[in-house]
This record gives structure tokens, C-alpha cells and sequence, in this order.
């Protein structure tokens, strides 16, 4: 398993109108929670991602974060030459940053870069070491920061034949995911974008994990997330508008962004109900959700933050 590569699951863009994720807090007491999210690099420079950004670190397996080394922390940390972030990939953390700032405006921040960029500016091969490590690094910074939920949108396809129990045993990833959610920190990962009905991607497999499948602005299921009607836990808009390296507006459509705008709505609950459990997080969600389905797939649960946050 540590051989196969995580990677950023964000599918090719569609044109769609600009989402106003934000707007279902208006009018509300708007709460200020904290995600930790782990992700290719940031483009800090960014000013909606740079007010809400409370601390940097570099969680890799090569020895190329910033510093020269495999882990680094503080002022630059995830950041990479703007020549890098915009090629191979590296814009994925920005634009997922930035789903957590329009999902809520208050949102802060942790970000940790997990993807290693070589001389070249190439990605570095990463697997579940990479994972485990970055998932250590937020179990000992969670109290430090506030942290209420995470969102990784990395994770691979190769897996097992269909009808088996298909996932890849990774038990020290499935024990971080664990640990975290003892101290009330869901660990959130995509469904992924194979339009595999009935299969989902690691490490979202895992069952103590929280897996995000995607919807479209209709509240329809999109037709190219993964499913797998006993580990997807949610649904979340996958297709939507996001802001990239250099400020600039893009399409996307994945459950990448699904991943990251659920574990914002998450943790604005959680922040907003600081007295609920992870269980009784986890029910509020279950109980006020949207009914969400297409041809293929029926029964899912679209998250309703308005509901959440009323219910």
C-alpha cells in the first residue's frame, strides 16, 4: 500500500455559474471555526485565503519542503515558487482553501502541505506514509489550534475487485483517523471521481473515516463521484467555482471540493454547538440533511448547514 500514490481529486472544470456557498450563513450569528486542511501547496498571497490562514506547515516524505527538510512549520511552509503551484497539480490546495472561505467567511485555517515538488517542480511521489504523518501532525497541534474537522482531497483507485472487501488495510492511517475522532475531529476524504457505483476511493474506505460523495448545483448527485451505499457518508457540491494560484476565478468540479466544503460546514456546526459529540454532530447532520439521488445512485444525504445549525 505505501507504494500507491495519493492524488488530488479534483475533476476537469465544467462551466457553471459562481456558487454562493456563503450565503446560507447570512443573516446568522456566522461562527468561527478552524480546519485543518491537507492539501498540494497555498498561494498566501491571496487576501480572502491569506485573513483566514492561522498557521502553515510542511508534512512530506521527501526532503524538499522549504527548510530542505520533510517537515516544517510557520510563515511559508506550503507555499512553492508561483511557477510551481500553478503547473502539475500544486494549485489544488488554493482552490480548496478557498471553498473553505466561501463555504464560511470566518473560517480559519491550518494548512499543511502533504505533495513534495522536486528541482524540477514535479510532484514527488507520496503515499500512506505521507498520509499517517500529516494525520500524526494534527493530532498534536488539534488542542494548539482549535481544530475541528480536517479535509484531505487526496486518494487513489487501486483497489479491490468489486463485491470484497475492497479497501487496502492501512491500519496506522485507520488508528490516526481513530485518535482523532476521540477528540471530536472528523477526519473528512473524497469519494473520488471514477463514476464507480459501487466502490469508493482510499483512504476514504475506511470505515471510521467520513466519506464525501458530490453533488451538482441542482442538489442532484453528480454523475462522476464514486459511491458506496455503506461508507459514503454525505454529500457535498462538487461542482462549483473556486479561486486559484494568482487570484483568479476557476470552474471545478470534483469531490475534492466536496470534501473540503463539508468539512467547513462540519466545523461551523461544530463551533456553533461546541456541546455536541462527534456522534451527536454526526446525527444532527444525518437528521436535517437534504434527500439527494440520480439515475444510478438513490438514498443519499446532501448536508443542509441552515438545517444543521437550526436543528
Amino acid at each position: 500500500m505505501n507504494k500507491k500514490l495519493i492524488t488530488a481529486l479534483a475533476a476537469l472544470t465544467l462551466v457553471i455559474p459562481i456558487s454562493a456557498n456563503a450565503a446560507s450563513l447570512q443573516n446568522k450569528s456566522v461562527t468561527q471555526p478552524t480546519i485543518a486542511i491537507l492539501d498540494t501547496a497555498l498561494d498566501t498571497s491571496i487576501p480572502s485565503i491569506k485573513s483566514n490562514l492561522i498557521y502553515e506547515a510542511c508534512v512530506i516524505q521527501w526532503n524538499s519542503c522549504p527548510n530542505g527538510l520533510g517537515e516544517m512549520e510557520g510563515t511559508n511552509s506550503a507555499v512553492l515558487p508561483t511557477s510551481v503551484m500553478s503547473s502539475n497539480g500544486f494549485d489544488h490546495g488554493t482552490q480548496m482553501a478557498s471553498l473553505a472561505v466561501a463555504t464560511n467567511p470566518n473560517v480559519s485555517i491550518v494548512f499543511v502541505r502533504i505533495i513534495g515538488a522536486d528541482s524540477n517542480g514535479y510532484r514527488q511521489a507520496s503515499g500512506e506514509q505521507t498520509v499517517w504523518a500529516a494525520l500524526d501532525w494534527v493530532i498534536r497541534n488539534k488542542t494548539k489550534f482549535n481544530i475541528q474537522a480536517v479535509s484531505m482531497s487526496q486518494g487513489h483507485h487501486f483497489l479491490g475487485a468489486a463485491g470484497t472487501d475492497y479497501c487496502p488495510k492501512t491500519p496506522i492511517t485507520e488508528g490516526k483517523i481513530k485518535a482523532l475522532a476521540d477528540m471530536n475531529v472528523p477526519v473528512f476524504f473524497p469519494a473520488g471521481n471514477a463514476r464507480d457505483y459501487v466502490r469508493v476511493d482510499w483512504p476514504g474506505c475506511i470505515p471510521s473515516a467520513i466519506t464525501i460523495g458530490a453533488t451538482m448545483p441542482t442538489n442532484e448527485v453528480a454523475i462522476y463521484t464514486n459511491y458506496d451505499n455503506k461508507l459514503v457518508d454525505f454529500f457535498a457540491l462538487g461542482t462549483t467555482r473556486a479561486i486559484t494560484v494568482g487570484n483568479k476565478a476557476v470552474n471545478v468540479a470534483g469531490t475534492s471540493a466536496s470534501a473540503i466544503i463539508a468539512a467547513t460546514q462540519w466545523a461551523t456546526i461544530s463551533s456553533a454547538k461546541p456541546t455536541l459529540t462527534y456522534s451527536q454532530i454526526y446525527d444532527l447532520i444525518s437528521k436535517t440533511s437534504t434527500p439527494t439521488s440520480n439515475s444510478k445512485i438513490t438514498g443519499g444525504k446532501l448536508i443542509n448547514l441552515n438545517g444543521a445549525l437550526n436543528g
